[in-house]
């Protein structure tokens, strides 16, 4: 179950499962580690004008309160018609977003900091419990949503911990860009202490005491989820990567998370790998086996869970034979099952809209842990392994999403812009004006009719990057980030 599906599903009370809990690479993979160029030359212009129309996807997003909504319909002839609801995660993206668009000159700094000041002035005002944001608000008055608009169901109030994550990035981000607004924004988050998600690790009851992270808790009862953030390599290790750089987390929290699941445990594929002592801590650095190639898998399989954080971490220059090499193998592995897997022609498999309503996760099933976990498909056509693989055939209604396309960007640049370039051609997936629709079914050439903050803000931010690296990833470079985080990062040694 993604994160959306599941704040989706506890907003209505339904439950949830999640994930509870050295060999020199050879001078051929070293090669597939991430390029250092950014995609510039030729391809600039092209890329300034994607960055324009996902920015102007944003601002249409952006209610007069000043917070992104969810996701826009773009299907009339006349303005995008906005959603009602927005979570702490569609928040953070509308703030990196300006900031980035200031520093790629598409707004002045004037502009700029007008934005960022309406957008905090937004965050002083929204409901808060122990110091974090409630998941799903009124975007339009800043109100906490309590039924779901449309349907009319409950929405219980809860507190995620990887949606809180990515509105702290956006408010350093604000910070660092705007430094009139750098004092509101320190009182801001003066109080999101990230030991209230933390179980701190109990060797006699590992199971109960995992040193990790909770998905998060229901303030109406102060419930916890039942399950903890255990994988390593997946969207949530962002919080963990914040309370690690400002204290509220022990070091060694990094340790006790799951390059594959134990070897005892059921899950996609037996892992290879061997247990290593880390900082003093006994760490299962396992990995998956995916076509010849050694990865650290997901949790789904899918490209953003992989490759949202170093949009913002620098985890492929920290860690360039661990991170750096994962993540370009993981690239691969996504091209090759689009391309010669399943034949649809197209790659990048990333949650998105369905092209014919509603959301679901996408990914490559093979490099995700759980089982039959993220297809690439909305038919779901899993694989398993040592089985043989389906046929291409049986890959009916396959679902290509743009943003996973941007993800990949800095470690297989022209492949990226060729598949993107493809998706418009083939299918007009590109609205001039807005940017790249959420989802394609490659299928029936079915496009959806939405644009999800989220999926625009990684294309914004993953643009940025491309255009201008660093620039969204200054507050990550120092101060806890520089003494705590890349310590660790420097000291891995994936089994790949």
């Amino acid at each position: 179950m993604d994160r959306r599906t599941f704040l989706t599903a506890a907003g209505t009370g339904a439950a949830a499962l999640s994930l509870g809990a050295v060999a020199v690479p050879s001078a051929g993979a070293a090669q597939l580690t991430q390029s250092s160029q950014p995609a510039q030359g030729a391809g600039t212009p092209l890329l300034m004008r994607w960055f324009r129309d996902t920015y102007r996807s944003i601002e249409a997003m952006t209610t007069d309160f000043g917070l992104a909504t969810d996701k826009i319909d773009v299907s009339g002839s006349g303005t995008p018609v906005r959603s009602r609801q927005t979570s702490p995660t569609n928040i953070g993206c509308g703030l990196w977003s300006t900031v980035a668009a200031a520093g790629l000159g598409v707004i002045s700094d004037t502009t700029m900091e007008r934005r960022l000041e309406h957008t905090v002035r937004a965050v002083e005002k929204l409901e808060r419990h122990h110091g974090f944001w409630l998941n799903w608000y009124d975007a339009h008055d800043g109100s906490v949503l309590t039924q779901w608009p449309g349907t009319g169901d409950p929405v219980r109030p809860f507190l995620s911990s990887v949606d809180n994550a990515w509105l702290v990035t956006g408010l350093r981000i604000a910070a660092d860009a705007a430094p009139a607004l750098r004092p509101r924004i320190a009182r801001i988050l003066a109080t999101a202490d990230w030991s209230y998600y933390y179980t701190p690790y109990d060797p006699a009851d590992p199971v109960a005491g995992p040193g990790q992270l909770r998905g998060g808790f229901w303030t109406d009862t102060e419930e916890p989820t039942g399950h903890h953030y255990g994988a390593l390599n997946t969207e949530p290790r962002m919080a963990s990567y914040l309370g690690i750089a400002d204290g509220s987390l022990p070091s060694d929290h990094y340790w006790h998370m799951l390059r594959t699941m134990l070897p005892e445990h059921g899950q996609e594929q037996h892992p290879g790998g061997s247990y290593v002592a880390m900082d003093g801590v006994r760490v299962w650095q396992g990995h998956y086996t995916h076509r010849g190639r050694k990865i650290v898998p997901t949790w789904g399989g899918s490209m953003f869970e992989a490759l949202m954080v170093p949009l913002f971490v620098p985890e492929p220059e920290w860690s360039p034979r661990s991170w750096g090499l994962t993540h370009a193998r993981y690239v691969r592995s996504q091209i090759e099952h689009g391309m010669e897997e399943a034949e649809y022609g197209y790659w990048g498999f990333s949650p998105a809209n369905i092209p014919e309503g509603g959301y679901q996760e996408y990914g490559v099933d093979a490099i995700g842990m759980q089982v039959d976990g993220y297809a690439s498909n909305t038919d779901r056509t899993y694989t398993e392994d040592g089985a043989p693989l389906p046929p291409a055939s049986a890959f009916t209604n396959g679902v290509v999403t743009p943003h996973a396309s941007f993800l990949a960007l800095p470690y297989a640049p022209d492949e990226a812009v060729a598949n993107l370039r493809a998706l418009d051609r083939d299918f007009g997936a590109y609205h001039d004006g807005y940017g790249f629709r959420d989802s394609v079914n490659v299928g029936t050439g079915r496009v959806s009719d939405y644009m999800l903050a989220l999926d625009q803000g990684m294309i914004a931010a993953a643009l940025a990057q491309a255009i201008r690296p660093g620039l969204l990833q200054r507050p990550f470079r120092t101060g806890g980030f520089q003494s705590k985080v890349r310590p660790l990062l420097a000291k891995e040694r994936f089994s790949i």
